[in-house]
């Protein structure tokens, strides 16, 4: 097992979770595990200490809400030249996670109807990446298609997204899912920093934006993190 390429996913991955909340920093999860306020930012860093104490890790992952499988194990990182007895669809299971397509529009325009939620495929998207976006599983990630103009050029018409439904917080600004009424919506949402208030857009200039609107009254369904287009 490489657990060098194991403790730099694992520093990778406290960094994504540290940078990505709206009220923690390096200081604070220092301080949270009894240590120095400098402690945190060393060790993801400089790799100073090596590795963090079972207990600290633990007391890091009640904070965050996750479970351990989010950092992976060593066991995941195979010494190269190693031998392996996996099979080729284990491989592809343990490197990969399959995410379900749903037969649903996010209308990036005036708001279109969500006429069902089956699943009409997968995408399978590298484990990997996934760890290094988003804090998900792969019950909480779904792929929907675009609908409409209002998001263009960052989104078009027929466009796939990938929606991180464990993200129905705006922590921070971008684009998310949100639901009016009977109608599914994506667009762009920015939060003001001094009122907590939030100014709903479209990239489209020829769209209407709504402007100081209460987060706690939006109904969010996801973050968007991913897009794909046929070209």
């Amino acid at each position: 097992m490489d657990y060098n390429r194991y403790y730099i996913q694992l520093r990778q991955k406290l960094d994504h979770l540290i940078r990505s909340s709206s009220h923690d920093d390096y200081a604070s999860v220092s301080a949270l595990i009894g240590r120095n306020h400098a402690y945190m930012q060393q060790f993801i860093k400089r790799g100073v200490p090596k590795c963090l104490r079972d207990e600290d890790m633990q007391r890091i992952m009640d904070h965050f809400g996750i479970r351990p499988d989010y950092f992976g194990a060593p066991e995941d990182f195979p010494t190269p030249g190693q031998k392996t007895n996996s099979a080729p669809d284990s491989s592809f299971e343990q490197d990969y996670i399959q995410v379900n397509v749903y037969d649903i529009e996010a209308a990036a325009g005036a708001g279109s109807l969500v006429d069902s939620n089956e699943v009409s495929n997968k995408l399978a998207f590298k484990k990997s990446w996934i760890r290094n976006s988003s804090n998900a599983t792969a019950d909480d990630l779904a792929v929907i298609t675009v609908s409409g103009d209002s998001m263009t050029p960052t989104l078009n018409n027929g466009d796939r997204i990938l929606v991180d439904m464990a993200q129905k917080t705006i922590r921070n600004d971008g684009i998310y899912v949100l639901r009016n009424d009977n109608m599914i919506l994506v667009k762009r949402i920015s939060l003001n920093p001094i009122t907590k208030l939030c100014t709903i857009k479209s990239d489209n200039h020829f769209y209407q934006s709504w402007d100081d609107c209460e987060p706690d009254k939006l109904d969010i369904l996801g973050r968007v993190i991913w897009m794909g287009r046929n070209i």
